[in-house]
């Protein structure tokens, strides 16, 4: 257990660092960080991890093509074109424009997601309650059911909600790689790790997870696994695991 502690915080301290994201290491944080400025980084944030599936490079080369400042215009919403991207029309993403633009109209997707997470600390209400903001402002296609989600989610459903889960790392955590800019009123301590393949392939490897099914209880359970080595920000390795894994490091 101490060496694979050792382990992690040697990985996490090498890759904590802004040299991690860039054309070369590919990841969708690097488009988001181009917002920085923005009063809208957290709508910013959420459509480019929904649209963050697939091949990394391909995944920035497409959120690098979209000008994001135009979020909070309508009209230059309605006017402006949008890519193709794999499961999604042109009309799937510029919908999932209007459907942040509306809601940052009526307060921000921010207060959304706190009003539900408050309940109970837990981020699973929250990511509903999102899921449904976006669902109930849009007519649902079969690109916008895969790229929002279905609501209700519980932790028995079999999606891993990675892509919720790597929106609220970015914004909830503060380092040298995530933004941390809801981290005012969510705690990292309750954050569920953002599963994907090449973390479940490690997780196993490393002991960090006994199960064999690519769902939200294994990502549940490696973020437990995890919390034995940070008890406060168990998911801080999630990106050090990634590229790990990405690079077939181990």
């Amino acid at each position: 257990m101490d060496n694979l502690q050792q382990l992690l915080d040697q990985h996490y301290e090498i890759r904590n660092t802004t040299f991690e994201l860039s054309l070369d290491k590919p990841d969708p944080l690097f488009a988001v960080k181009n917002y920085l400025d923005s009063r809208y980084l957290g709508e910013i944030a959420i459509i480019c991890a929904l649209l963050s599936y697939g091949n990394a490079k391909q995944i920035l080369k497409t959120l690098l093509s979209i000008d994001f400042n135009i979020i909070e215009s309508r009209e230059s919403i309605l006017n402006a074109s949008f890519p193709l991207y794999r499961f999604q029309s042109r009309d799937d993403v510029k919908n999932i424009f209007l459907c942040m633009n509306d809601i940052i109209n009526s307060g921000g997707i921010k207060d959304i997601f706190v009003n539900a997470y408050n309940k109970d600390n837990d981020v699973i209400c929250g990511i509903n309650a999102m899921i449904e903001a976006l669902r109930s402002r849009v007519e649902i296609t079969n690109g916008l059911d895969f790229l929002i989600g279905r609501k209700s989610i519980k932790t028995s459903a079999s999606s891993p909600l990675k892509r919720w889960n790597m929106f609220l790392r970015w914004v909830v955590r503060k380092d040298n790689i995530d933004i941390g800019i809801w981290g005012d009123k969510i705690s990292p301590k309750h954050l569920i790790l953002p599963l994907d393949t090449h973390t479940f392939r490690l997780s196993k490897k490393l002991g960090l997870l006994s199960r064999k099914s690519y769902d939200l209880q294994s990502a549940l359970d490696i973020t437990e696994s995890l919390r034995k080595f940070n008890e406060n920000d168990p998911i801080k390795y999630d990106f050090a695991l990634y590229r790990i894994g990405q690079e077939k490091i181990l």
